[in-house]
């Protein structure tokens, strides 16, 4: 009962604040900025940004650190999107337990290796003949991966009564997109990116313990 009454007393500890959780809460303001800019400037200008900011193959093969931090600026669909809510809530989360630089390191991991896990069998299959050259090229940008991620890794952290319905309501959203064949690529990437939040169990336990 105590340990409710902290949390109604509380509750702007769900959201990143400069002092509590000031990783989340910068990236949160860049990706306001960057919003703002898809939603207000000159449409041309902003297909040209993100166009130079995806990670498709043909810019992985180019520069590959560039457009792996540049991809991670934007926010697919929109500062409404769903997975600007999971973002703030999550990173935050993690945040508080892990610290800031950590919480950037189970990002980053999750963005980067769900992003060469997708891209890079198409890269394979375009050599290999079994599709076209067009497939090097698309619009491939957005913090899903790394959010993804962090959620797997953020369930490492919770009791039990939390954790598996969290897991099984996001690992069951996740799947359905899959079956929907709505995208593939970026649906793989997303299941990818759990399984490697999921595979950072010990690591994050462990960051746990030494903040705590």
């Amino acid at each position: 009962m105590r340990s409710l009454g902290r949390w109604r007393l509380r509750p702007w500890h769900l959201f990143p604040t400069p002092t509590g959780a000031p990783f989340t809460f910068a990236y949160a303001a860049v990706l306001a900025v960057t919003s703002l800019i898809a939603a207000y400037a000159d449409p041309a200008l902003v297909h040209a940004l993100h166009q130079g900011s995806s990670t498709d193959v043909a810019h992985l093969v180019r520069a590959p650190v560039l457009v792996l931090l540049a991809s991670a600026l934007w926010v697919a669909g929109g500062i409404l999107a769903p997975y600007t809510l999971c973002f703030l809530f999550v990173l935050t989360a993690l945040e508080r337990r892990i610290g800031g630089p950590r919480t950037a390191v189970v990002f980053l991991l999750g963005h980067v290796l769900a992003t060469l896990a997708t891209e890079g069998p198409v890269g394979f299959a375009v050599l290999a003949g079994h599709l076209p050259d067009s497939s090097l090229h698309r619009l491939d940008y957005g913090i899903s991966f790394g959010v993804a991620a962090s959620l797997g890794a953020l369930t490492g952290l919770l009791r039990p009564w939390l954790r598996w319905p969290v897991l099984v309501l996001f690992g069951g959203m996740l799947i359905q997109d899959l079956l929907n064949l709505t995208d593939p690529l970026t649906n793989w990437g997303h299941l990818i990116a759990l399984a490697i939040g999921l595979g950072m169990w010990p690591v994050v336990r462990r960051w746990y313990r030494e903040q705590g």
